[in-house]
């Protein structure tokens, strides 16, 4: 097969050498790894990030004087500096670390509903989001007395936009959505959407966690008041991530834990609560995790990202003209506007026996609801096989995953 345009300009093998893991033979067989949405692969440059924080850099930050403390605060900031970049906010102030995406969504359920939600105030969710973004407003709801609207999907997988214009009134305080779903792979039209929502007097916490692998994320071309990123799905390490929030915010919004760092002072009659970030960051936070987002976010700036991008459109072209020549196989998502992940079913077996069968030859998709269970039931599914690609996969894969779905028709039919 000779290379196409986009694998010229992209050098997908130069980059497949920085991911030390793609060299694996689950099975004998070469790994083909296409569960992406779920977390993505680490570069070495993140490895040896964490390596060297716990070989010559480890100490806990911003409360000692001896050289290794201040050596991991300086880490540790530099890091939030880099994700400030990634994002182009406005300030480091505004990148808070966290757990993950889903603790950022929490932060904002717990710490804005507080504030800013009061009973019968209206939160606007999609019929496409991860339990992430469901679960937390359902709590809040239950709490407090909010009301939740969602917004449809269309059969194509994408927001019935008309609808969300319906729904979007005065009453309307926050507009919580997916920025790409993780099952579908649609990528939604989040700046129109958020320009619509501040006309209204809303705010907009969009769900990065799927956007920032594949898409240039600029908060403040964006506008949006919040954004919730997920380190391991973006090619750092897992257990850490970033709540980007606007500082109008974020001074104005109490902490959501209680704890060591995030105090200017304590007594018991009275505790007055640090600026933020730090106001959010209670207890020892991620440290590591955050050194190596760090060092994740510096390899997706120095990637060359057009032609990443290019090449993962490529691919998702690829691989969606491929799997139709698959018998019984049904793609769910078809949207004009996607990120490279593929979702669909076979009539010839139930999503966990596809993944079990492809396993075999070494292709890693993933099986299930993908968090999105509302999501499925739209489609009146329980569950779908997912292939999701990242930029340092290849054509050559496709094919892999093609010839293991021809063996499930043969193994069930």
């Amino acid at each position: 097969m000779q290379p196409t345009s986009t694998e010229l300009r992209f050098d997908v093998e130069k980059v497949r050498a920085d991911f030390p893991i793609l060299g694996l033979r689950p099975h004998g067989k070469p790994l083909v790894y296409l569960d992406n949405a779920a977390s993505a692969q680490k570069p070495r440059a993140v490895i040896e990030a964490l390596r060297r924080f716990y070989e010559s850099e480890n100490a806990n930050v911003h409360r000692g004087v001896h050289y290794l403390s201040q050596l991991a605060s300086e880490r540790y900031e530099a890091a939030r500096e880099k994700l400030r970049r990634l994002l182009n906010a406005r300030d480091a102030r505004e990148i808070v670390f966290t757990s993950g995406a889903t603790d950022a969504i929490n932060l904002v359920a717990t710490s804005f509903g507080q504030v800013f939600l009061k009973p019968g105030d209206e939160v606007l969710l999609t019929q496409m989001e991860h339990h992430s973004n469901i679960v937390p407003w359902q709590m809040l709801r239950d709490r407090a007395g909010i009301v939740l609207r969602v917004v449809p999907v269309t059969d194509a997988g994408e927001l019935d936009l008309a609808t969300f214009d319906q729904l979007l009134t005065e009453r309307t305080k926050l507009v919580a959505m997916v920025h790409v779903s993780n099952t579908l792979g649609t990528v939604n039209p989040v700046k129109q959407i958020i320009a619509k929502s501040h006309a209204r007097g809303a705010a907009v916490l969009l769900d990065c966690a799927q956007a920032a692998p594949h898409l240039r994320i600029d908060v403040q071309d964006l506008g949006c008041d919040f954004a919730a990123i997920a380190g391991h799905k973006m090619f750092g390490p897992t257990g850490v991530g970033v709540l980007y929030g606007r500082a109008e915010w974020l001074d104005r919004m109490p902490p959501h834990r209680g704890g060591g760092n995030m105090i200017k002072s304590v007594t018991f009659e009275k505790t007055t609560y640090a600026d933020a970030p730090a106001r959010f960051e209670a207890g020892t936070p991620p440290i590591a995790g955050a050194i190596g987002l760090g060092e994740a976010a510096d390899y997706l700036m120095n990637l060359d990202f057009a032609a990443a991008t290019s090449h993962e459109a490529e691919l998702l072209a690829y691989a969606t003209e491929q799997v139709r020549t698959v018998p019984g196989l049904r793609i769910i998502g078809t949207a004009a506007d996607k990120v490279p992940v593929l979702s669909f079913t076979m009539d010839a077996a139930h999503p966990h026996d596809i993944g079990q069968v492809l396993d075999g030859y070494g292709v890693a998709i993933r099986a299930g609801h993908h968090c999105t269970q509302p999501l499925h039931q739209r489609f009146g599914l329980a569950s779908t096989a997912r292939a999701s690609f990242a930029f340092y996969n290849k054509r050559e894969e496709v094919d892999a995953l093609v010839s293991a779905l021809h063996h499930v028709n043969e193994v069930f039919v």
